[in-house]
């Protein structure tokens, strides 16, 4: 009679809890911190890729804006979080640019290496040096004979933030021209622009998107981009490798990350989401707005980026001094 009752028992139980372990995924919202404040090229991807996701997800898909520490602070709650997918990062090309930094600093309070699952490059954004017009130079070649010619100048760069890409350009600049500048760390691409725009910075950079509108109007002036080739947008603007500084080349993205053990269905799930979500008409309308291409890689190639940045520019940080 016992063990009849303790079947019974054990029966009822299981289907009470096999609804909540069958339960398919995704079943409650999704959130998608993002390590800047609200405004920059990274928050507005996220934001349009969110959008998708919760018309295809049938969940909610709510943006969190976690800024400071050139993005650390956004990126540490996620590596934190469950492995369950519903807490996943957009970042940048600052990702690991900061990642390296900051370890070398033994500051870095997660492990990229092992505490992060890649899922997808949602876009890519070109990376471009901007200054105030203010400035009289047209290109980062004139910035540095300026700069030798007159040093008491005590001009400024602004980035996003310790170990951020303009942190590590900008501090790579002066070590290849041979040339001084101040850092001033801010929290993300729309202060950084802010303080650009209204002269209390001499330069700054960050991608494409967050400034075009200003380069166009005039209000900003670009000096170089990054990448290997000049971009369509800015076709009269030369590369930093055409200008003489090769160690300043980087390709900018923004991708997702999940924490690391996050099972690979769901990862696999998230992929062909934020793929199907950046290809959108609608969305690729608005990418194309903010000079980026939709891209939606495998997470084998978003791990890859990632590996391959670390490698590139672990030498040059160690080369470095950040502030």
């Amino acid at each position: 009679m016992i063990r009849m009752l303790v079947s019974v028992l054990c029966a009822a139980l299981a289907a009470i809890s096999a609804p909540a372990v069958s339960q398919p995924y995704p079943s409650r919202p999704i959130r998608i911190v993002v390590p800047f404040p609200a405004g920059g090229t990274t928050d507005i991807a996220a934001r349009i890729v969110a959008q998708r996701m919760q018309e295809s997800m049938g969940q909610p898909v709510l943006v969190e804006n976690r800024g400071g520490a050139g993005g650390t602070i956004g990126a540490d709650v996620v590596a934190k979080a469950a492995p369950d997918g519903y807490t996943i990062l957009m970042h940048n090309v600052t990702f690991p640019l900061a990642s390296v930094s900051l370890a070398l600093q033994n500051r870095l309070p997660y492990n990229v290496d092992t505490d992060f699952a890649g899922i997808s490059i949602a876009v890519n954004v070109p990376l471009v040096v901007t200054a105030h017009p203010g400035v009289p130079v047209k290109d980062l070649k004139e910035l540095a004979a300026l700069l030798k010619k007159d040093a008491s100048l005590k001009y400024t760069y602004g980035s996003t933030g310790p170990g951020s890409f303009m942190n590590v350009i900008g501090e790579a600049f002066k070590r290849e021209a041979g040339v001084d500048m101040t850092h001033i760390p801010l929290k993300g691409a729309a202060p950084l622009k802010q303080e650009l725009l209204a002269g209390r910075l001499h330069v700054g950079g960050d991608q494409l998107s967050s400034s075009l509108a200003e380069i166009r109007t005039g209000k900003l002036k670009a000096l170089a981009t990054n990448s290997s080739r000049r971009i369509p947008e800015l076709p009269e603007v030369p590369t930093v490798r055409e200008l003489g500084y090769p160690a300043l080349e980087a390709d900018g993205w923004n991708g997702l990350f999940a924490p690391a053990k996050t099972p690979r269905e769901i990862i696999d799930r998230l992929q062909k989401e934020t793929a199907a979500a950046v290809r959108h008409p609608d969305s690729m309308k608005r990418f194309a707005d903010l000079a980026a291409e939709p891209v939606g890689s495998s997470s084998a190639e978003q791990d890859s980026i990632l590996r391959r940045q670390i490698t590139q520019f672990r030498p040059i940080i160690q080369s470095i001094k950040l502030e």
